[in-house]
């Protein structure tokens, strides 16, 4: 594919600034990390666009905040934060070959960071464009939330740094996705001698869990997955306790809240067991609606990219659901997101890098509304 009307970017520039953001570890909820991590970014956005990159202290950590100055018109959203442990980088270092980058980062979503940056570099005017790289995406970003939906409404238009779909596709929709854990207290008793003195909490669990996944509704998409389980202390005592750790994923807000009302009317079926609910779908669906406009632009300067709608969430669901234009799946082109095999395809580098620069060009020049206006 041909990018319209293509800017000059580096490669070797972006793949030396993708090296120092992914050799500085970053695991999620590591604040010394978070700290090292923001203060590298912070360092990148400065080299190549000039101003100040703010840290913004948070409990999470450090989110990262640029603004060019003026009125602000486009949002560029990311997280610095991963989920590999310190010690991935000596385990699986920095690499470029056979046309891919490899290491703890470069896709989910360093790489996608390092391309926005290049691609706002070659405008010849910056006015208008913001940045804002948080510190807990990988977590929930229950301390950047309020940061991302405030700049987003003032901005009218986010663009979503996340890796790209397969293929290079575009995210275009989401999922509202959330997780909730359901903790059950029983009464233990000796499994051989009185067993029916105790309140056995592995099988008000296990009566739990298929309530809880006949909950879903595939068809609709609405997926409820109990995904963890534990219970027991020995192998001769009723347990006392158990807990069971669902992941919930729905297209719509009437799904949302079916889901968390039915999972706050969960009931015991044994008797003197209890019940004990928490998590929500923090997470809002991104609907495709409010990234239309936006993907017809990217459409027009890559004829022949594709949108797709995925399951997982970012921080695009906040945006979204405040009704700003949202695009997402704008970073690295590559895979293996959370995995030891992720990489980034170095040959697609400046053609996302020129897609950023034509986004900023096209809300700046009015092609994009809010459903706020």
């Amino acid at each position: 594919m041909t990018m319209h009307k293509a800017v000059r970017v580096s490669v070797e520039a972006m793949l030396e600034d993708l090296r120092t953001l992914v050799e500085i570890e970053s695991p999620s909820r590591d604040l010394d990390a978070l700290k090292a991590s923001a203060e590298a970014v912070a360092a990148v956005i400065e080299s190549r666009l000039g101003g100040q990159a703010v840290l913004v202290k948070s409990e999470a950590g450090p989110h990262v905040h640029w603004s060019a100055g003026g009125d602000p018109e486009v949002l560029i959203l990311g997280h610095h934060d991963t989920v590999f442990p310190l010690g991935t980088l000596e385990r699986r270092p920095f690499r470029v070959e056979d046309g891919n980058a490899t290491g703890p980062g470069v896709f989910d979503m360093l790489g996608g960071l390092v391309q926005a940056i290049h691609g706002l570099a070659a405008l010849d005017d910056l006015s208008g464009a913001e940045i804002l790289v948080t510190a807990d995406e990988e977590v929930g970003s229950r301390s950047s939330r309020a940061l991302i939906e405030e700049r987003a409404l003032a901005c009218g238009a986010v663009l979503v740094f996340e890796g790209a779909a397969e293929g290079g596709g575009l995210k275009t929709g989401r999922k509202g996705c959330g997780t909730f854990q359901v903790s059950i207290t029983g009464r233990a008793s000796h499994a051989g001698l009185e067993p029916e003195a105790g309140v056995n909490a592995l099988v008000e669990a296990s009566h739990q869990i298929l309530d809880i996944a006949a909950l879903g509704r595939p068809d609709i998409g609405t997926t409820v997955t109990p995904t963890v389980a534990s219970a027991g202390t020995l192998d001769n005592v009723v347990p006392a306790e158990a807990t069971v750790i669902v992941d919930v994923r729905v297209e719509s807000a009437e799904e949302k809240e079916r889901i968390e009302s039915a999972f706050a009317a969960l009931a015991p079926h044994l008797d003197e067991a209890e019940i004990r609910v928490a998590g929500a779908v923090g997470r809002p669906p991104m609907p495709e609606s409010t990234s239309t406009e936006l993907f017809a632009a990217a459409r027009s300067l890559l004829p022949g990219l594709e949108g797709k709608a995925v399951g997982g969430g970012s921080d695009g669901n906040f945006t979204a659901a405040l009704g700003v234009p949202t695009l997402d799946g704008l970073g690295a082109v590559g895979g293996g997101a959370h995995a030891d095999h992720e990489y980034l395809v170095i040959d697609a580098m400046a053609e996302r890098a020129n897609l950023v620069a034509g986004l900023v060009k096209a809300v700046r020049s009015g092609a994009v509304h809010s459903e706020n206006e």
